[in-house]
């Protein structure tokens, strides 16, 4: 096997669990979303047990990526390429932090009744999810088009995110002593936008990978 063709089978392996790692932290956000909605504390206690998975994965192929920088000296598009890997497999194991934290809120919210419909918080995670799969998708193809919609998209997010910020707060004047409730929606809201954000973030990687420059997509 020659150098390049090692090189090139070290970064496929790589990207192969790039792709791992995306679905499980999709996943991850999916299932404690759903938690949530099924008041189901066993489903939010698994999403937190399941997160030692995602961290040992992104360990893996960070690990993986510094080899082969190590052994291959790489330069160019193929050393940014695997700079881009490390730093998309950050953001997806950010997002499984979320899908945690969104877990432990559930945990506290426990068996009680909402006190206000999360319809917004559900759009919000189809939105979410809908942009990670995508972007990953544009990253595989290198398609900067497909990366470019993920910006579009993440308007939308803030937009359903301040929404649900409006109508948690006007549920606390009415509920005052449900405000430790509104107060966990708000932190899933919360959580819920950042995952949008990182998969906004993982499009500008895919930018610097195609075309060598930063953008920024947020603005």
């Amino acid at each position: 096997m020659s150098v390049r063709e090692k090189f090139d089978s070290e970064l496929n392996l790589a990207q192969n669990q790039l792709i791992e790692l995306s679905t499980m932290a999709i996943e991850a956000l999916d299932k404690s979303i759903d938690a949530l909605i099924n008041h189901d504390i066993d489903a939010a206690l698994k999403v937190i047990e399941d997160d030692a998975e995602i961290n040992v994965l992104e360990e893996e192929l960070n690990d993986r990526v510094i080899l082969i920088i190590a052994k291959q000296s790489p330069v160019a598009t193929d050393l940014r390429r695997l700079i881009v890997l490390i730093k998309i497999a950050s953001d997806l194991e950010r997002i499984g932090d979320y899908a945690v934290n969104i877990a432990k809120e559930t945990i506290r919210i426990g068996k009680e009744e909402l006190v206000t419909p999360i319809e917004l918080i559900k759009q919000m995670r189809s939105l979410a999810t809908a942009m990670l799969r995508q972007v990953i998708e544009a990253f595989i193809e290198e398609d900067v088009v497909k990366g470019k919609e993920i910006a579009e998209l993440d308007d939308q997010v803030d937009e359903l995110y301040g929404e649900a910020i409006r109508r948690l707060m006007m549920a606390g004047a009415s509920n005052p002593e449900k405000l430790s409730q509104i107060t966990q929606l708000a932190f899933i809201s919360r959580y819920m936008e950042r995952s949008a954000d990182h998969a906004t973030n993982i499009a500008e990687q895919l930018f610097y990978l195609v075309r060598g420059k930063h953008y920024n997509l947020n603005n």
